[in-house]
């Protein structure tokens, strides 16, 4: 598994991320969502700011995940795409996106689990192909030959050479 080192946002990348964001936090009358890599990296976030230190949340948030992982694999799932945590007023849920990353949704009272849930499917459709596509496109780039600049150099000069210019 890949961390954030090995991919990059385009431009069109994160303002669509943000578009099915805003989109879902709107619906669903969540306050924020946060998308956190694997290793724990915060990558983006929507919505009202938050109250705490939102790189410790991130970190906290991948270890969660990533130890809900090994609780479903001891009861012979191979995982489980979402978690929910619900306190008296706050309440998170986490979704899994591309098997990389992972959606995670603040919300109060104000709104319902059902109604996060709900929502919360098309915007895991939508986010999944962004994600899915941004992957590809860097595991496509890691594996295409690298040809160093000192190469390209000589290269260049064996042409002009061989074409008198």
């Amino acid at each position: 598994m890949s961390g954030a080192s090995s991919w990059s946002f385009r431009e069109e990348d994160s303002r669509r991320i943000d578009e099915i964001l805003t989109s879902f936090l709107h619906e669903s009358s969540a306050r924020t969502a946060l998308i956190v890599d694997r290793t724990g990296q915060l990558v983006a976030t929507v919505g009202q700011a938050v109250a705490f230190d939102p790189t410790a949340f991130a970190s906290l948030t991948a270890a969660d995940f990533s130890a809900n992982d090994q609780l479903a694999r001891m009861l012979g799932e191979p995982e489980f795409g979402a978690l929910f945590h619900q306190g008296e007023r706050e309440s998170m849920y986490l979704a899994d996106i591309a098997r990389r990353v992972i959606l995670v949704v603040l919300f109060d009272n104000e709104t319902t689990l059902g109604l996060v849930k709900l929502r919360v499917r098309a915007a895991v459709v939508e986010l999944n192909k962004v994600f899915t596509d941004m992957f590809t496109r860097a595991d496509a780039g890691a594996d295409a030959p690298q040809v160093e600049s000192g190469f390209l150099g000589e290269a260049e000069d064996e042409i002009d050479k061989l074409f008198g210019s």
